[in-house]
């Protein structure tokens, strides 16, 4: 692209300072915009109890994450077009500004409506920050850089649900929202000192068009998985609805791509192995990932009779698995500048992992269920920082954001799809197996909780632990085939050398 901005970064005399800085900031920023989508999990009764609205509850969460994904593709073909500085200072200001909303709400409309305006920028946050790492460090240190961001992510999915719980027991469930602020002020700060971006004044055509029909296609895409099976029948009018949407939406998207001049995601890209193959692997990992994960916390409470404190508190070897496998990671890749083993050594362990997980019981023995987690972790921490690494490593450079945000939409759009998909299986199967066993009153085995399951005789407490256990053992062997799907495409993508030196714009 002959017109496309050149952004490059100046920094101060103190390189080395800045480019820490810039790094601590997007550390910060990434850790913000993860936690934002577990943390409030914990806290919804009592933000229900308090505002009202418990059949609007699901929306908190989908407001967020819908809003996240459909904008993450904009934030990627802006930053490259008008330079990464000024959008990503958009992207903080709006999510900052959404967290203070949230924490003034006080009906559960005004707390929806803020939570997709944090959204709005938190989307950003994910794409923005990924990208800058590809302007301020060269290719073959990025991934020591990733891995620990995966790190970061890791420590976001067991922390949120925690911190969610604790403020809300301690504080007040206003603080989840407002103490993103000062963290926020602080990343701001560091990028206003390290990461200074002067564009050229070059003008640019927007690919309108083909922002709308992106953001129908995975707006479509999000709400009916978000929504599906809970809110209405899969069978039913809206989710007809919401599934033709999205499919004519797709096929918009990609004949307005091909005749655009500057398409917001370039189809050209796809010709690219080390793209496709990535995008693919983001989208069965994001799957095997949140779609597995997700059930181990509701296995927790109502089979072994963990409470939410507890149950989090197990995924702590998740956590360890992440860390461990992408600090690894990345100081394998700053050493040999070769990636393309990473991914398919963590897939397989991952199967094993959720092979584990097939065996799920009430009976299973804490350590086996850690060595799972541990061994589901160090899949992932293998695949995130690879993933990133290798598509910016091979994509032209006023690319790079629209790549990097290619990859985080297919990964948040696989864990949306796996949730649902896993969801309906898990539920069914449960209602199935638990179909003659008395529930003291309740309507249906979706009432069941930690609570409820306390008032139950001791026999139908231990039959329907039994229960919940062979519910998820489907979910986690659609898990493992998906992984192993991912091996397949990992086998298939080709390597390009990280270079040791950052390549002029």
């Amino acid at each position: 692209m002959a017109d496309t901005i050149h952004s490059t970064p100046q920094m101060p005399d103190d390189a080395d300072s800045a480019v820490g800085i810039v790094i601590g900031s997007v550390g910060v920023l990434l850790l913000l915009a993860s936690l934002d989508q577990t943390i409030v999990s914990t806290a919804l009764p009592t933000i229900v109890a308090d505002l009202g609205g418990l059949d609007h509850l699901s929306w908190v969460v989908t407001a967020y994450i819908l809003a996240s994904t459909v904008v993450a593709p904009l934030y990627g073909k802006i930053g490259d077009l008008y330079g990464r500085r000024n959008t990503v200072l958009f992207s903080v200001v709006l999510f900052l500004v959404g967290s203070a909303l949230c924490g003034l709400a006080t009906s559960m409309p005004f707390l929806i409506a803020a939570r997709a305006l944090q959204g709005l920028g938190g989307g950003g946050l994910f794409v923005l920050a990924l990208s800058i790492i590809g302007d301020v460090i060269p290719p073959k240190d990025r991934g020591k850089v990733q891995g620990m961001f995966a790190g970061v992510f890791g420590i976001s999915s067991v922390a949120g649900p925690l911190l969610g719980g604790w403020f809300v027991d301690a504080f007040s469930w206003h603080l989840i929202f407002y103490i993103n602020i000062p963290f926020g002020l602080l990343a701001l700060a560091g990028f206003f000192y390290g990461f200074k971006a002067h564009p050229d004044p070059v003008p640019h055509k927007i690919d309108y068009a083909g922002a709308v029909a992106l953001t129908v296609t995975l707006g479509a895409t999000v709400l009916v998985t978000a929504l599906g099976g809970q809110e209405f029948a899969w069978n039913s009018v809206p989710a007809l609805a919401l599934f033709g949407l999205a499919i004519t939406a797709l096929i918009a998207f990609i004949l307005i791509e091909l005749r655009a001049a500057e398409p917001i995601l370039p189809l050209s890209l796809f010709k690219m192995n080390v793209f496709w193959t990535t995008s693919l692997i983001s989208f069965v990992s994001g799957a095997m990932m949140f779609g597995s994960l997700t059930f181990i916390p509701a296995f927790l409470q109502l089979a072994k009779g963990a409470t939410a404190t507890a149950s989090g508190l197990q995924l702590i070897p998740m956590t360890v698995g992440i860390l461990t496998a992408s600090t690894l990671s990345g100081r394998y890749m700053g050493r040999t500048g070769k990636y393309r083993s990473l991914p398919i050594i963590g897939l397989i362990i991952a199967v094993g992992g959720l092979l584990i997980l097939t065996r799920l019981s009430p009976q299973m023995p804490a350590p086996l269920l850690w060595l799972a987690l541990i061994m589901i972790g160090a899949g992932m921490g293998t695949v995130f920082p690879v993933v990133t690494t290798a598509v910016q490593n091979a994509v032209p450079r006023e690319q790079l954001g629209t790549a990097t945000a290619a990859g985080l939409m297919f990964r948040q759009v696989g864990g949306s799809i796996a949730v649902a998909l896993f969801g309906a299986i898990f539920a069914a199967r449960l209602t199935s197996l638990t179909g003659d066993i008395p529930l003291g009153g309740l309507a249906s085995v979706a009432e069941l909780g930690p609570q409820s399951m306390a008032h139950l005789p001791e026999q139908a407490r231990d039959l329907i632990a039994t229960s919940v256990g062979q519910a998820l053992h489907p979910v986690y062997w659609i898990a493992a085939a998906l992984a192993l799907c991912g091996v397949f495409f990992a086998i298939l993508m080709k390597e390009k050398p990280l270079e040791g030196r950052m390549t002029p714009r």
